[in-house]
């Protein structure tokens, strides 16, 4: 099938095949006579299973993991646990990080209950005045 195909049952763009190419998760397909791209079932398995993966959120690194595992199905799957409790541990640490910006959210929201002038709206003076880390960035594995 043609990358058009491939990208219609995948539910996903060329541009996005394209891109999992690049970043060496999906293999590079055969090329015809015209050299167009022809894909078979084993890069739309491949493909949804990328999918799938980025759906729960996992990152390039840890699919390239999983892939490069399921490459020697004989392995032991010892490795994937351990790459999934990895990844259980860093949603976990995300969730946090989220529930502490809902917290700072709803209590910047609690500043300016009522309409007034935006001169004097306790959303913006909240904003002004908060005390901020030192660029702390996520603490994830996904940045």
């Amino acid at each position: 099938m043609k990358i058009g195909e491939l990208a219609k049952e995948a539910g996903c763009s060329s541009q996005t095949i394209r891109f999992y190419e690049r970043e060496g998760l999906l293999p590079a397909p055969e090329r015809s006579e015209s050299n167009y791209r022809h894909y078979g079932s084993m890069h739309l398995k491949r493909l949804s299973f990328i999918r799938n993966c980025r759906a729960l959120a996992m990152s390039h690194a840890e699919i390239h993991a999983l892939l490069a595992l399921m490459d020697d199905p004989r392995g032991d799957c010892q490795a994937i646990n351990a790459l999934l409790d990895e990844h259980i541990d860093h949603v976990e640490v995300r969730l946090k990080e989220l529930s502490q910006l809902h917290g700072q959210l709803r209590h910047l929201r609690e500043k300016c209950e009522h309409a007034r002038s935006v001169g004097d709206c306790g959303i913006v003076h909240g904003l002004e005045e908060m005390a901020r880390e030192e660029e702390p960035g996520s603490s994830t594995h996904l940045g």
